[in-house]
This record gives C-alpha cells, structure tokens and sequence, in this order.
C-alpha cells in the first residue's frame, strides 16, 4: 500500500489515494500503521476517495481504529494533497466528511498548497446532537464531575463532540490519568474529545487536547473550533481567535452573521512510503 505521511501542527495521518489504492479493512489498518514502534506512527488513517456529493472524500479512522466523524487538520492535509498530488487544479474544494461537506479554500506558492482555510460549517449546540447527557438545550459552563473533582465544561460538536474545560494550569495536567476518565464519561454516550484550555486575552487561548480514540495530540483542528466557539459563549474572547496548541498556532472566527465557523491553518508532507498490508 502506497501512503503518504502528513500532519496539521504535529497532528498527523496517514493518506491513501483510494483512487489508486484499496483498503479491504480501514479499522484494521488504522490500528496497524498508527502504532508508533511497528507501524508507520501516526494519529490514525484517513483514505481519499472518490464522492458523488463533493469533490472528493475524506473518510478518517482513529489510532485505535474507530471510525471519525471529521478532523480538522486532516482535512487541511486532504486539501493539500489533491492539489499538490494533482488530483485537481483547483483553489477552491469541497470534501465530504461523516461531519458533513466542507468547503475549503487553498493558498498556494510555487505549485504546493502552504494554507488551507476551511469553512467549518455551523457549531451544533444542541447537547442531544453533541450528544452531552444534560438536563438543558445546550451545556454552557455547565459543571460535570469526574474521578471525585468537579470541573465546568461547554459542549459543542464540529461534526463530533467536544467538551471544553477552563483550567488555569495546563502544564500541570496529567493528561495520560484525567483524558480517558473524560473520554469514557457516562455523560458522553458516544466518547468526547476533551479540550482543556486556558483563556490568555480577548484574542489568544492555549489548549491542550484529549482526542477519543487517540489520546493527547499536538493539535486538533476541531477542538480548536470548538475552544473558539466556547471562549465567545463564555464571554472570554472576540469572534475571532488565535488558539495556540502544542504543535502550533490556528486562526479560528466564528462569523456570527452566517454562524458558520472558519479555521485557517497549515499542512505538511512529511514523507512518501509504501508498506506490506
């Protein structure tokens, strides 16, 4: 199988041209080339495919071969890599996820795509479609208790759940212990992704990120959407903002006029492989 290894801020994939290529078991090998010590070593696969709805399809699968709704930075590397891999001459795309089509818009220099700007669609409040178990429509600085310690969080899907944390410390939080009591949470029927953050000004958050199915990441494209959108629910920040994670920097506004969210951000080839599947 012929792949080429990518990431968004550190977060990274394994692509497959299903043009080209044919996966007979994606869960399996996600699992397989995931694995950092007998793999390839990533946060997951995601498989390019052909769509009758959009331009092209991404269709991702997670470390531990679950399958993804959506993946911001994965879908920044998809746009990049039908460009750059000439499946399409054009700047402007749309991708087909499990979260929805997505409309991306690509800068590029000297041939290649250098920034991917992606229409994130509309943030889902509601806290049965996140789905967050809630006795209200949406969760909003609503407190939820895990191993014994009492934390307030904000849900909001980008096409898969999210639950926002306010911390004060992010450097002192062991993600490996707290990540997984979150993820596996009875208030999150379909796993969460867990994004604890700490609000620096009106125009700058830092976050850190528990993704489910992967554990901590460098960076997680909706998350930070979903830390944008939250920090202007709270109150904390402008519409737009500038969140800052681990692998780097991705600008986020949320335009309230059209309520859809934009996520400008980078995308990087690291490399072309095959491997026996």
């Amino acid at each position: 199988m012929r792949f080429t290894k990518m990431h968004g801020l550190g977060n990274d994939y394994v692509y497959v041209n299903c043009f080209e290529e044919r996966i007979a078991n994606p869960s399996e090998t996600a699992r397989y080339v995931s694995d950092r010590h007998f793999g390839v070593g990533s946060d997951g696969l995601i498989m390019i495919n052909p769509s009758e709805a959009a331009d092209f399809e991404m269709e991702m699968y997670n470390a531990d071969g679950s399958r993804g709704e959506m993946c911001g930075n994965g879908i920044r590397c998809v746009a990049k890599y039908v460009y750059d891999y000439g499946l399409t001459d054009k700047t402007s795309i749309s991708v087909e996820t499990l979260g929805g089509i997505k409309y991306l818009d690509l800068t590029v220099e000297d041939g290649k795509a250098v920034l991917v700007k992606v229409d994130m669609g509309t943030p889902i409040l509601d806290s049965g479609q996140i789905p967050i178990v809630s006795g209200g429509d949406a969760v909003i600085d609503e407190p939820v208790v895990v191993d014994g310690t009492e934390y307030r969080m904000t849900g909001v899907s980008m096409g898969n759940p999210h639950a926002v944390i306010y911390v004060d410390d992010l450097g002192g939080l062991d993600m490996e212990e707290v990540g997984p009591k979150f993820e596996n949470h009875e208030r999150f029927p379909k796993r969460i992704n867990t994004e604890f953050a700490h609000v620096i000004d009106r125009t700058t958050v830092e976050m850190r990120v528990w993704e489910r199915g992967t554990g901590e990441t460098l960076a997680c494209g909706t998350g930070a959407c979903a830390v944008a959108v939250a920090s202007i629910l709270n109150g904390y920040t402008e519409d737009e903002v500038t969140v800052k994670l681990l692998g780097g920097d991705l600008l986020i506004r949320w335009d309230r006029e059209s309520d859809n969210v934009y996520m400008t951000g980078p995308a990087t080839v690291v490399y072309d492989g095959e491997i026996d599947i």
